[in-house]
């Protein structure tokens, strides 16, 4: 008894207690004590004896004694014997009895242990059928209904729960469950007599329907024949308790289950409908009651969803089922939980007719015409359910979408896009523009606006698809009136507007450009004459450059407009080379400056703007505007590696700080003129001119930063590293030479040595390998660069960084220099000549291991790339071992290759095969597979030559064998590798023979490559719940 009381005073001081100390020293007692043997015998005598003690009695400490024994059951039920068993069961049969009265939470608590006792009895035979036995007893007594239907509400759920406790299978589980299932007439008889008894009590009502729903969960009505259920004496009682306001989402929710697992109900209950509007929606519509509502709206959809093609037979039931939901939709409640529980039956619907083949193309538009008016009211609710409601502050700072409207919207979009298939765009457009957005003598519904802007949004790929085109007079009216606006009142809902506007803009930025007629309201002061066409020119993109100028400095809109503003000037490059226009640009790029938008948002902005300029015929001009909206960039640069006045600022940190990221912000907006340079620059102007131009006053101050000490801030390296890399993408190799040639002699070592350099000092800026990759992929092919390249892959290679990545784990904590590293390793590989490549030997002999240890990281991206990194390796070995006839260059090449791989050949495959154990094994094994078929075509290649000593099959299978047989005993079964090796020996050899006959850089496309790659799969597979 001692015992006991302590228990129950360390629950009252964990509950209670004013003092956390006291709290927290109680908790670890009871965790203590609940590990303990003796928590079973005091656990169950709390929850089964009659105690005079108050403590004792308590229903904190009676449900924690409950808790308890149910954790020891789930953990600790197999060290139980069979006779323990059985008294606990018998033990918590009387627990339940003696608690039916309350507390229901206790009850269901006792019942939970119950049921997880149940789950841990399979070695006692047919445990259910043993606990059904002992219900029945239990059922004969006193008040003993109520526990017994508690204890057969939870037991299908914990049965079913297949995350509840992972210690037992899913096998055993689903033999539960067919055992359970076996007791279904005994269940739905029980039910059935509690019903008759239970008449007039609602408690017991909703204690049946609760029961029932576990039971239909489960499958209990899956041997009653569809004919049968809609007949059957608790259908009916589910039917009829929709009528019991206290039942009513209960019986929803049995309903809902029912519909989705039995074909033949929903035809009954779509045969209802008419009844359920008229007793209950109507009513509830009426009165507003939401949880009828949203009931009902839920029960119908899963009705309509159930059997789409019941309801494209458009007859009265179906249309009454359409009409109901249509109301549930409409109705104007605060939150969007109701409207947003109908969309799948709307987009089931729609999907259903649209996807109806051509031969029945009749049918299908005589379904769209039955349907039309429906959807056509349906877009009109919606228009009205999207809008934003009283709840937002329209004057208020802070900008954001309820989160409720934020989810409808976007699960809204799908359905929105099948309706404007199914009307058509000209339709469903006129439904939007129904009624004047702006009116001349009225306020300005914005909230209407907003919506209707974004549904405009969400359908503008069907509607440019179809090339049904609209008067958007209506869009050039909203961008005069926002534009117009001060900033002051650009806050709060006006903000929302505002990117909606922008975003409609950016959709439909091809139709703006090309429509006079648009414009014609603004200038509707001016006299019409021949000037009115290139005065409306002139207008038309001016005024769209200032609404996104304006827009671009709001954070809430800046990404909309910068993106809208790419999209229009992507379209409206043809009429944007007016002096006014390009100066509004102009404007524009000088100003980002101080407006310090996100990087994505910038590039938009400055890739909008080089995309005009680099349209401009006047060569002259276009060096002139290009070198004003660098100018500001230029300067701060120029700031940053002033040697009197950046250091001087380095003493004022927080100025210094400012001034390192204003000058990164310039050299991505340079980068970024680079990139539009390259992709965009007319051929007829002639791009040498133009870039030489701008590398003219690029160059020097990169040759300084890439020396000064300003480079050790990281975020300054990525952006110098950035403009450096499209700098040299945009010139090519021939701009390039002859830039270095005519004005700053050898560029090339400079930049290279500077590189690695930075990077051996600040290992961990990748970036610049990554650049150095690019310098080597352009420049690579010319053979007098080619010892410039070895130096500098010597120097990566032999880097600390890159010596310290000896393990998995290592290369788990950098990934970003593994890509890179192995990156730059491939490049090298595929783009240095082979007099190169044949002197490297030394270096594949460091780097290729250093690929294997990496390619057994966990990260994927770092382990695929160094796996890339091999797989180049290997191809260009297999290519120059292929030359019968090779050239000195070749044959140096071909003894350099077979000696990186007889020397590095044992590592590569033990790595190889750790990859392929793990969780993320099964994303490795085409590489794997790829990277041993191409050692079997050396070793093939190698038996035909000279090197049969070097390489060969009796080598690779050692190396298979040493690899499987290194790895912990737990990881392979006796025996295991003996099977294994000879096995993909034959399936590596079947591979190479592949290789070797099909055309070269086919990979795995032949029987022998597919048989290898399931071997291999099938390994993995076996052991992905291993640690690799």
């Amino acid at each position: 008894m001692e015992l006991h009381i302590k228990v129950a005073q360390a629950v009252h001081v964990l509950n209670h207690d004013s003092q956390s100390c006291n709290r927290v020293a109680a908790n670890q007692w009871l965790v203590q004590f609940q590990q303990s043997d003796a928590a079973w015998e005091i656990a169950t005598s709390i929850l089964t004896s009659h105690h005079h003690h108050p403590f004792l009695s308590d229903y904190e400490v009676e449900f924690f004694a409950a808790q308890i024994l149910k954790r020891k059951i789930q953990n600790e039920c197999h060290n139980l014997q069979g006779g323990a068993k059985d008294a606990l069961l018998n033990a918590l049969l009387v627990a339940a009895k003696r608690f039916t009265p309350g507390p229901p939470q206790l009850l269901t608590q006792i019942c939970l242990a119950l049921s997880t006792l149940i789950l841990h009895a399979a070695e006692d035979g047919k445990p259910i059928e043993k606990l059904f036995y002992s219900l029945q007893n239990l059922q004969s007594q006193d008040n003993g209904n109520a526990a017994v239907l508690e204890m057969l509400t939870v037991l299908p759920e914990i049965i079913e729960d297949q995350n509840g406790d992972f210690s037992v299978s899913s096998a055993r589980r689903k033999e539960y469950g067919q055992e359970l299932l076996a007791q279904t007439p005994t269940v739905l008889e029980f039910l059935m007599q509690q019903i008759g008894e239970g008449v007039g009590s609602h408690d017991r009502s909703r204690k049946i329907l609760r029961c029932l729903l576990s039971w239909v969960r489960a499958g209990c009505f899956c041997e009653i024949p569809p004919g049968f259920l809609p007949a059957h004496p608790l259908f009916n009682f589910v039917f009829s308790s929709l009528q019991v306001a206290s039942s009513f989402e209960l019986a929803v929710e049995v309903l809902v289950e029912l519909v989705s697992r039995h074909e033949g109900l929903p035809q009954v209950l779509l045969c209802r409908i008419g009844f359920l509007k008229e007793a209950l929606l109507f009513p509830a519509l009426k009165s507003g009651d939401k949880k009828v509502i949203g009931g009902l709206a839920s029960l119908m959809s899963e009705i309509g969803q159930a059997a789409p093609f019941l309801i494209v037979e458009a007859n009265t039931e179906a249309l009454e089922l359409g009409h109901a939901l249509l109301s549930c939709a409409a109705f104007p409640s605060e939150d969007w939980e109701i409207v947003d529980s109908t969309l799948q039956f709307w987009c089931s619907l729609s999907g259903h007719i649209i996807a109806l083949e051509v031969e029945n193309a009749e049918y299908k538009k005589k379904l769209q015409e039955r349907f039309s008016p429906i959807f056509s009211a349906l877009v009109d609710a919606l228009l009205f359910r999207v809008q934003v409601n009283d709840t937002f502050d329209e004057n208020g700072r802070t900008i954001e979408l309820p989160s409720g409207l934020e989810q409808f919207r976007m699960n809204l979009v799908e359905l929105l896009v099948d309706i404007c298939q199914l009307l058509g765009p000209a339709l469903f457009i006129q439904k939007i523009f129904l009624r004047d957005w702006i009116p001349t003598s009225m306020h300005i519904s914005w909230r209407e606006v907003e919506a209707k802007l974004f549904v405009l949004n969400a359908v503008s790929e069907v509607v440019l698809k179809e090339e049904h085109p609209f008067d958007i007079s209506v869009i050039m009216d909203l961008v005069m009136i926002l534009s117009s606006k001060s900033s002051e009142d650009l806050r709060g809902f006006m903000c929302l507007v505002y990117k909606a506007l922008a975003d409609v803009i950016g959709s439909y930025a091809k139709w703006i450009p090309t429509s006079q007629t648009n414009t014609r309201p603004l200038i509707s002061q001016l006299p019409l004459c021949t000037a009115c066409n290139a005065i409306i020119t002139w207008v038309q993109p001016a005024m769209f450059r200032l609404f996104f100028a304006a827009g671009i400095t709001q954070p809430f809109c800046s990404s909309a407009c910068a993106f809208g503003f790419r999209k229009f000037c992507e379209e409206a490059a043809a009429v944007m080379h007016e002096p006014s226009n390009l100066e509004i640009l102009i404007w524009i790029g000088e100003g980002l400056e101080d407006r310090k938008l996100p990087l994505e948002e910038e590039n938009e902005v400055v890739g909008a703007i080089s995309l005009i300029l680099c349209t401009v015929s006047d060569k002259m001009l276009m060096h002139n505007m290009f070198a004003r909206l660098l100018s500001p960039s230029y300067a701060t640069v120029g700031k940053l590696i002033n040697e009197d006045h950046g250091h001087a600022l380095r003493h004022n940190p927080s100025i210094y700080t400012h001034l390192v990221t204003t000058a990164g912000r310039g050299l991505n907006r340079i980068g970024t003129v680079f990139s539009y340079l390259a992709s965009h620059l007319s051929v007829d102007l002639g791009p040498d001119e133009s870039i030489f131009v701008l590398l003219e006053a690029f160059w020097p101050m990169l040759e300084k930063l890439l020396i000064s000490d300003h480079i050790e801030s990281g975020s300054l390296s990525t952006a110098v590293c950035r403009a450096l890399t499209l700098a040299i993408q945009a010139s090519g190799f021939n701009n390039f030479v002859r830039f270095a040639g005519h004005n700053f002699g050898p560029l090339l070592p400079q930049v290279l040595d500077s590189i690695s350099a930075n990077f051996l000092k600040f290992s961990s800026h990748e970036c610049y390998m990554r650049t150095a990759s690019v310098i080597v992929e352009e420049f690579g092919c010319k053979e007098e660069y080619g010892s410039l390249f070895m130096s500098t892959f010597e120097r990566f290679t032999c880097s600390p960084s890159v010596m310290a990545l000896t393990s998995s784990y290592i290369c788990d904590q950098e990934p970003d220099l593994v890509e890179a590293y192995t990156n730059f390793a491939s490049v090298y590989v595929r783009s240095c000549p082979k007099e190169i490549l044949a002197a490297s030997g030394s270096l594949f002999e460091v780097s290729l291991p250093k690929a294997g240890i990496s390619c057994t990281a966990l990260h994927r991206g770092a382990a695929l790339s160094a796996m890339s990194y091999m797989n180049c390796f290997l191809e260009m070995s297999i290519g120059v071992l292929v030359e019968a006839d090779a050239s000195i260059p070749g044959r140096s090449v071909q003894d350099m290759v077979m000696r990186v791989i007889s020397i590095c050949g044992e590592g590569l495959i033990s790595n190889l095969v750790y990859a392929l154990l793990g969780v993320s094994a099964m994303s490795r094994v085409h590489k794997c597979a790829t990277i041993l078929q191409q050692l079997g075509a050396m070793c093939s290649l190698s038996e035909r030559r000279e090197w049969k000593g070097v390489v060969c099959w009796e080598m690779l299978q050692r190396w298979l064998y040493s690899a499987l047989h290194t790895l912990p005993g737990e990881y392979l079964k006796a025996g295991e590798v003996e099977c294994l090796v000879p096995n993909w020996m034959k399936g590596v050899a079947a591979a190479a023979s592949d290789r070797l006959d099909m055309e070269m850089n086919s990979h795995m496309r032949g029987k022998g490559g597919r048989h290898l790659k399931r071997l291999l799969r099938d390994f993995a597979n076996n052991h992905r719940n291993l640690t690799s």
